[in-house]
């Protein structure tokens, strides 16, 4: 078993065959909404088997359906607020306050343990696993129901009688938007006000005497470039705040950064290590007391910008950082004629060039995208961390940038079709951004930097999308798995008589209808059309004159009646081509499996034609195992 989806796959074919052999058919099942999910690990060559009967992840509250850029899972939030002793400061008639609320998941997740309320209770009952159960015991869960909604109650008006406020602060009124919702969905309106305000301008609320309480927040960690500098003041004015109107309160904060945590300026009571998903972070309790503050704080950066950002220079980076800056400086020159020459704006500058600065560094216009390559499990975190930091401000330094031109991912290995998938630190809910439009030969395409994997353009392939302009001419073109159909744009400009663009994901083929519309192509002679490429091209009955045939490596997606691997399958998928190809046609045949080898039979069978290695600009001279790419035909005169 290469592949964990093929591993599910197999566990599922097992429990098909078991029902095919007690009951004689084959069960059919909703792959959105199943009745029961089986859950199989292996491990160690043992496979533990178990039925999921929570559905839905147990932090799902179902009030959440907005959030900010970094949010808290709910259990992470709960378990902070356990950490800090909540629930004993509420029943003391304490305060909650978060001056950095997000989408108020710490308020929310407090009022929640101070209203003794089930933390599941907004769930509905389709969301449990196990109300599809066959051993579902329906009047054991409505008497449990009962006693909770009872108990929801009770701790509603002990909550009026003890005047419990929780209040909620942060600078980005979108975000605000997004909590209120949150807070209104779960109906806590009455408990939990959030309000506009910096933290530069944050203090105690005056309203009413708040003798004590809980301060709790997740403030930004300083994960991206040169932001650690730019959050020290964050840092300090959230001490110095504490210091002067806290006094005898309680305080939580969970950071990964123990260095911007000095700046608070208060010695903590407890430290408790928790994942902020794959962020190693500590939880800080401290006890807001003049004993427990230092006796000088930390001093602040001085070389900060008049926006309160740092001043990076190539003389204030670490030697790291300095000798990635020489090799993108290099890497510019050696580029620099031939970017002039061909007017290309959007290209690879940087493919992890130094081993232990792992990333991929791409240019699009006046924006740039930074792909981290994810660090083997031998390097320790926190290098990690400090190289991607190092890389990252060499890049700030060296090409100029501001941050807001600046995307960061990382791209991890084996992770089938999640590089199609929207990525998990996408603002779902607040106003995204639009996606940019730049230009390449003789089009134009949008690009989206931040939300998915990869961006829309797949740099790699700019020469084989020029070879198919110059093959177009008067034929009929078929571009199969075409992703956001920059091949058929390039084919449309080039003179195609027609062509059908072929892909499962609706998303991309949005994408790929408004670079039509972008580049004024005529829909009613270039389809597009959603469906699984292997059974349409299995039914197919259409000749064409050039066809693009670029599959992934693996896929089982839910729309696909089977499983592609393309080292297996290549072979039939390009026959099945062939069929359908005219005489004196191409078929354009590209991969990116790195350990790919095309089937012997095929080059007996065809005229096949390995052009690869005139596939590479010179921007992809670096890394010439990217992806195969070759030339087919009906005779030898390829």
């Amino acid at each position: 078993i290469r592949n964990s989806q093929f591993g599910a796959l197999r566990v599922k074919d097992a429990v098909v065959d078991r029902f095919q052999a007690r009951a004689g058919a084959r069960p059919s099942v909703d792959k959105q909404c199943p009745d029961i999910i089986i859950n199989a690990r292996l491990s160690k060559g043992k496979v533990h088997v178990s039925l999921d009967l929570s559905g839905q992840s147990l932090h799902r509250r179902a009030y959440r359906h907005k959030q900010g850029e970094a949010p808290l899972k709910e259990n992470l939030a709960c378990a902070m607020l356990l950490r800090a002793k909540w629930p004993a400061i509420a029943e003391a008639g304490g305060y909650l306050i978060d001056p950095m609320c997000g989408s108020a998941t710490l308020l929310i997740e407090g009022f929640l343990m101070a209203a003794d309320i089930a933390p599941g209770l907004l769930r509905k009952d389709d969301a449990w696993g196990f109300t599809r159960w066959l051993q579902f015991d329906e009047a054991l869960w409505n008497t449990v129901l009962i006693e909770a909604n009872s108990r929801k109650e009770i701790g509603f008006q002990a909550c009026r009688e003890r005047h419990l406020e929780c209040r909620g602060y942060d600078n980005d009124w979108r975000v605000l938007r997004a909590a209120e919702e949150n807070i209104e969905r779960a109906g806590f309106a009455e408990w939990i006000r959030v309000s506009c305000k910096p933290i530069e301008a944050f203090t105690k609320p005056s309203h009413k005497r708040m003798a004590h309480g809980l301060l709790i927040s997740n403030p930004p960690y300083g994960e991206r470039l040169g932001e650690e500098k730019a959050l020290e003041p964050v840092y300090q004015r959230l001490g110095q705040c504490l210091r002067d109107e806290f006094v005898g309160w309680q305080a939580a904060i969970i950071t990964s950064n123990a260095k911007l945590a000095q700046y608070i300026g208060l010695r903590a009571q407890k430290k408790y290590q928790f994942w902020n998903g794959t962020i190693a972070a500590e939880l800080l309790v401290f006890k807001v007391e003049p004993d427990f503050f230092y006796k000088t704080l930390k001093p602040l950066s001085t070389e900060l910008s008049p926006w309160g950002k740092p001043q990076l220079r190539f003389e204030t980076l670490s030697a790291g950082a300095q000798m990635v800056s020489n090799r993108l400086r290099k890497n510019q020159k050696q580029l620099r004629k031939w970017l002039n020459k061909t007017s290309v704006e959007c290209y690879r500058l940087y493919d992890a060039d130094l081993p232990e600065y792992a990333a991929a560094i791409d240019i699009y216009g006046d924006a740039v995208h930074v792909q981290e390559y994810a660090a083997p499990k031998t390097i320790d975190d926190n290098k990690a961390k400090k190289r991607l930091n190092d890389l990252l401000d060499a890049v700030t330094v060296t090409l100029e940038l501001d941050s807001d031109d600046l995307f960061v991912k990382q791209r991890r290995q084996n992770k089938g079709k999640q590089q199609y998938e929207k990525q998990s630190q996408t603002q779902e809910g607040i106003e995204a951004r639009s996606p940019l439009v730049v230009n390449e030969g003789p089009g134009q395409f949008y690009v989206d930097l931040w939300s998915y994997l990869d961006t829309g353009l797949f740099l790699d392939h700019r020469p084989v999308r020029q070879l198919i302009g110059s093959m177009s001419a008067g034929k009929q073109f078929l571009n199969l798995f075409c992703y956001t159909a920059t091949a058929t744009v390039y084919a449309a400009l080039g003179g195609a008589a027609g062509s059908v663009s072929v892909d499962m994901s609706r998303t991309y083929l949005d994408w790929a209808s408004n670079n039509f519309t972008k580049n004024n192509i005529n829909p009613r002679r270039h389809q597009l059309i959603q469906q699984d490429c292997i059974t349409w091209l299995t039914a197919c009955r259409q000749g064409f004159d050039l066809i693009f045939l670029d599959p992934p490596s693996f896929s089982n997606s839910k729309r696909m009646s089977g499983v592609l691997d393309i080292q297996r399958d290549h072979g039939s998928l390009i026959r099945r081509c062939m069929d359908i190809l005219n005489p004196n046609g191409t078929v354009i045949f590209s991969n990116n499996l790195r350990s790919f080898t095309l089937d012997t039979e095929l080059t007996q069978q065809f005229a096949v034609a390995d052009i690869t290695q005139k596939t590479f600009d010179p921007d992809f001279q670096r890394s010439r195992k990217i992806h195969h790419c070759w030339l087919i035909q009906h005779n030898k005169a390829c």
